[in-house]
């Protein structure tokens, strides 16, 4: 099975950052291994969104800019979270009748490499 590097953002405006490799769309929860090893279920309506890392650190220095095209990502999308986030990216997966949806930000330089979005942690979601 393949872990992925994550970190999850709850409505709560709590960061855990950890390794999983049981999260599936479809499911009500996942089980997070934290970066101490500690182990933890997480509650998928408890989301705001799971961010897909390429490592846990991240850039400090990096400005967000979502400007690229990403080839095969589908329709590009604006996704506002209630928490006052805006993130830009593209889709082939949103549905307004599902839980939530991948998207790929389209700022390749950044640490994200997808992004699972909880429909209910956003204020809107425009497809462009």
């Amino acid at each position: 099975m393949v872990t992925n590097k994550v970190v999850v953002q709850l409505k709560d405006k709590s960061v855990i950052k950890g390794k999983t490799n049981n999260f599936f769309p479809n499911k009500n929860s996942f089980h997070l291994e934290l970066i101490n090893g500690e182990k933890t279920e997480i509650q998928i309506e408890a989301l705001k969104a799971i961010f897909f890392v390429k490592n846990f650190d991240g850039n400090k220095q990096h400005q967000d800019s979502y400007g690229d095209k990403v080839p095969g990502g589908g329709r590009k999308i604006i996704v506002k979270f209630k928490d006052g986030e805006t993130i830009t990216g593209y889709t082939t997966g949103y549905s307004p009748d599902r839980l939530g949806f991948y998207m790929m930000p389209a700022d390749l330089k950044g640490n994200n490499e997808r992004i699972f979005v909880i429909k209910s942690a956003t204020e809107t979601i425009e497809m462009l």
